[in-house]
């Protein structure tokens, strides 16, 4: 007789998971899935408001990254009263906006790394489960918790200086920004007592790496082994190749490096990416129509960007990005667990970029808007923390929004994630006599290191679980959640 596991709720993650795994009678693993039980339906809500709403309404989409959906709403409005697409901005709301971005990169992604993986780091995959927390971390590692909640604080204070308030901010309108960066910002940002100050900012971003190293020598089998399965890989890319998580063209590789994507104008993507319905999971599974349902999916994310980009214009992070692109000897990095090295990257690259904005003066004059020729329809695009973010509206004759398509970076990662939760599945538990609590946490280490949003994912409310059941031949054995 077979079994079902169900792992209900995926814990440390933004929203609603649980994963269905079915064993045969030999206990051999024969289908995983990732469900995304949520449903949200924000492509519907926003439909008959005026389209200068967009970039405040769709922030309510989630609280943990409000600020990469009110920057790509505001660059589609941007679109559509004639801005232009990125490079149409007036130098002060163009700058403004891209600190307001790269201080969300910098609180989300240390969210991220510190509160939610470091646990798994530092106490290991087999962990009592109450230890795996950020108050366990404390105990154990008071300055590496010090440091997360402060870098996490230090970002959210430079969206509250862009953006009005940290969570849910009004700064980004269309064709601009409604505000300049104050002197008192400035300086408390540039010289402040530290450690909230961007010179320590840069040197804790340094000091993680540092960590990350240490742990990855010592650990080697569980960040390079632990999963690795082959995928292509699509971001946004600035036309000269570099690192760009604000504006770019759209760029994707395949597993062996190959550009499929060739830097095309977002604006188009629906020529090249569609999207699959399947009967179990809310979340779609977007592709590459070129190559199909079954070979067109992709990654996106900090290890696609390292993927596909051809350097970085900060000194600090291009120096690690050079390590990172020697490990795999120029190849693509197909290991999931790499995303964390990926990310404290891009940690340590918006801590430059944010000191080099502070450093300009046209954050604090200039004007703040441009407008042109109305438009119908725009794009906006943006490299959010969890990777590549479309917006797509389409407004009628009394500037009301009558069609908006969201493509979150978690639903990009759909496919990829589900391929992840199968390697490690089978892996883990295939053969095996008892299903543990250490194996069903090591498949939801894989779906954290992609630090998916189920909630933005799928356009719901309530807490936010991973459940998973165990299926043999069919036949429903146990059902194991996690709160």
């Amino acid at each position: 007789m077979g079994q079902k596991i169900t792992i209900e709720p995926v814990t440390r993650v933004e929203g609603h998971g649980k994963v269905t795994i079915h064993l045969d009678n030999q206990g051999q693993v024969t289908q995983t899935r990732l469900h995304i039980i949520e449903f949200r339906g924000f492509e519907r809500f926003v439909q008959g408001r005026p389209y200068w709403e967009a970039p405040v309404l769709v922030q309510r989409l989630c609280g943990i990254c409000p600020v990469s959906h009110h920057l790509a709403a505001a660059k589609a409005m941007d679109v559509i009263v004639g801005a232009g697409t990125g490079e149409g901005l007036t130098p002060t709301g163009d700058k403004m906006r891209r600190l307001m971005h790269y201080g969300q990169i910098f609180q989300s992604h240390s969210l991220h790394f510190f509160h939610l993986a470091s646990p798994d780091l530092l106490f290991g995959i087999d962990a009592d489960p109450a230890k795996r927390n950020i108050i366990a971390l404390a105990l154990e590692n008071k300055e590496l918790a010090v440091h997360g909640v402060m870098m996490r604080k230090f970002g959210q204070e430079i969206i509250a200086a862009t953006a009005g308030k940290k969570i849910h901010g009004t700064g980004a309108i269309p064709g601009g920004i409604n505000k300049h960066l104050s002197q008192e910002d400035k300086d408390h940002f540039l010289n402040g007592e530290s450690p909230l100050n961007i010179e320590t900012m840069i040197q804790w971003s340094l000091e993680s790496l540092e960590f990350f190293h240490d742990y990855h020598e010592k650990n080697q089998a569980l960040i390079d082994s632990f999963c690795t399965f082959p995928s292509s890989y699509l971001s946004l890319v600035r036309k000269d190749g570099a690192l760009d998580l604000y504006h770019g063209v759209l760029r994707a590789k395949d597993a062996g490096g190959k550009m499929i994507l060739h830097d095309v104008d977002y604006q188009d993507y629906l020529k090249y990416i569609d999207e699959e319905v399947r009967s179990w999971s809310y979340m779609k599974f977007p592709y590459l129509k070129e190559y199909g349902k079954k070979e067109g999916w992709y990654t996106v994310g900090p290890l696609a960007r390292m993927n596909n980009i051809d350097f970085i214009d900060t000194p600090l992070a291009q120096q690690e990005f050079e390590k990172f692109r020697v490990y795999t000897k120029g190849k693509p990095n197909h290991m999931p667990m790499h995303m964390h090295w990926a990310r404290l990257i891009e940690i340590l690259h918006s801590a430059e970029k944010i000191r080099e904005l502070l450093l300009d003066p046209d954050l604090m004059e200039g004007e703040l808007t441009v407008r042109g020729n109305k438009r119908m329809e725009g794009v906006g695009v943006i490299e959010a923390p969890r990777g590549t973010l479309f917006h797509h509206y389409k407004i009628n004759d009394n500037d009301l929004i009558e069609m908006c398509n969201l493509i979150v970076s978690t639903t990009n990662n759909n496919q990829s994630m589900n391929e992840a939760v199968n390697q490690v599945a089978v892996k883990m538990m295939s053969g095996k006599k008892e299903i543990t609590e250490a194996m069903m946490n090591a498949v939801e280490v894989a779906i954290r290191a992609y630090d998916p949003c189920l909630s933005c994912a799928t356009h719901a409310m309530g807490q936010m679980p991973l459940e998973i059941s165990l299926y043999q031949n069919d036949t429903f054995i146990e059902k194991k959640k996690k709160n």
